[in-house]
């Protein structure tokens, strides 16, 4: 997806929203103190995650969006790999078929499905309301935990509630006729598909190394997004040479900065940092996702969306600050 999303499932498990859930890591000592390089990486993830709605949304202005997707995650995957090769040795992206078969799962889930359904509906609705949509994920992976057999604090479920009401508000627009529906309904199918993923990476036989294994699901969900595309048609009067120059930049951008500045970012804030300050990104990212659409492309800011974001945020720091407790 775009956005990272917290999976309150495990401790050191959360999920990183442009790549991957991250691979389990050690958190810091309670009494470690907090330096400026981890304030630093704190306001990467915090200003570049909550950018790549908007990026997307300028990509999609004259890019077809599985396609320019597809392309974005096998360019992102492929250098991620390269890197994993240089600093750790080809050794290092060596997995077991049981591992890959795990990464691709999850990667179509988050990749194909996730971020793929986000990419589509922001063809047809503001990006700051699908970052609201989509901040929604820890209540599903709550939801879907609970099914699953776990037992999720009770202020987590007070969470649930709160961000079901705040998705109820989010919805307005569309039942009004003021954006489309289906691309309110896309939204809220990625985020489902993303807390599937996020729930799934913690409970599969994942690559040891979280690089190889983001390395692994971008590549999967880059080629099933590329197929996709191509089975809609996306190539079908597709002139590069009319694709705009920040449609471009915009893409470039999600490569470098969304899919490897700020996943590498957040995964040594993961053993840098308490996870409970790292996992602040989910209810930060569509506050910055909202307050850009608002400020670059003049997206409006409507008493739905306000409100209903403030809810669903509200929700989601009461499920972050629950689980961490816990």
């Amino acid at each position: 997806m775009t956005s990272p999303a917290v999976d309150p499932a495990s401790e050191t498990h959360p999920a990183a929203p442009e790549t991957r859930t991250a691979a389990p890591a050690a958190p810091a000592a309670p009494g470690r103190r907090i330096t400026g390089a981890v304030w630093a990486a704190l306001g990467i993830v915090y200003v570049v995650w909550g950018s790549t709605y908007l990026g997307i949304r300028i990509v999609v202005e004259t890019l077809p969006p599985f396609l320019s997707g597809g392309a974005r995650f096998i360019t992102a995957g492929l250098l991620l790999a390269a890197i994993v090769a240089w600093r750790q040795g080809p050794a290092a992206l060596k997995v077991t078929r049981r591992e890959l078969g795990s990464a691709v799962l999850v990667g179509l889930l988050l990749i194909l499905g996730g971020n793929g359904l986000v990419v589509l509906a922001e063809t047809s609705i503001p990006s700051g309301l699908a970052a609201l949509l989509v901040a929604a994920v820890p209540v599903w992976v709550v939801l879907l935990r609970t099914a699953l057999g776990d037992r999720p604090g009770l202020g987590a479920f007070g969470g649930v509630l709160l961000g079901f009401a705040g998705l109820g508000v989010l919805t307005v627009p569309g039942l009004s006729g003021e954006v489309k529906i289906g691309g309110v309904l896309l939204v809220l199918v990625a985020a489902l598909l993303w807390s599937a993923g996020s729930v799934s990476s913690a409970r599969l036989p994942m690559p040891a190394n979280p690089f190889t294994a983001s390395a692994y699901e971008m590549l999967a969900g880059g080629l099933a997004a590329l197929a996709l595309g191509l089975v809609r048609g996306e190539h079908h009067g597709l002139d590069l040479g009319a694709v705009s120059g920040r449609s471009w930049a915009a893409l470039a951008y999600l490569i470098v900065f969304g899919s490897l500045v700020a996943f590498t970012a957040y995964a040594w804030l993961l053993q840098s940092a308490p996870v409970s300050l790292a996992a602040t990104y989910a209810y930060v990212n569509p506050v910055v996702a909202v307050l850009l659409g608002a400020l670059v492309l003049n997206e409006a800011l409507t008493w739905p969306i306000l409100l209903g974001g403030a809810i669903v945020v509200g929700g989601v720091c009461l499920i972050v600050s629950t689980e961490r407790r816990g």
